[in-house]
C-alpha cells in the first residue's frame, strides 16, 4: 500500500517542521534548533535539509518568507501546522498504545 504524501514524517522532517513552528528562520539555524531540541541526537545535515526544504516548498507546506545575506528564510503555512499537528498527533497515539500494553503486560 503506498503512503500518502507526508501522512507520516521521518523524523528529521518532524524536527524541521518543529523548529519552524518556532517562527522563521533559515537552514543553518534550523540545523541548529534541531540538535538543540532533541539535545543532539537528531541531526540534520545540509544536503538533507536542503532536499527536505525544498520538497516541503513544493508540497506548500513551507514558503520562503525573505532572503537577508545571502540566507534564505522559511516559515510554515496554514498547511505546514496541521501537517505538523496531525503527525504529533499520530505519535502521541502510538506512545499511548504502547503505554498501556507495557503496563498491562507488567500488571501481570
Amino acid at each position: 500500500m503506498a503512503r500518502k504524501k507526508l501522512e507520516t514524517l521521518s523524523e528529521q522532517m518532524y524536527y524541521v517542521l518543529l523548529a519552524l513552528h518556532t517562527g522563521p528562520m533559515h537552514g543553518y539555524r534550523i540545523m541548529q534548533q534541531v540538535s538543540g531540541l532533541t539535545g543532539g541526537r537528531v541531526v540534520v545535515g545540509a544536503g538533507t535539509l536542503y532536499a527536505l526544504l525544498g520538497r516541503f516548498e513544493e508540497e506548500g507546506v513551507i514558503r520562503l518568507c525573505g532572503t537577508e545575506e545571502g540566507r534564505k528564510s522559511y516559515e510554515l503555512t496554514p498547511a505546514g501546522r496541521q501537517v505538523l499537528e496531525n503527525e504529533f498527533e499520530r505519535l502521541r497515539r502510538q506512545v499511548s498504545d504502547g503505554a498501556r500494553l507495557l503496563e498491562k503486560r507488567d500488571a501481570e
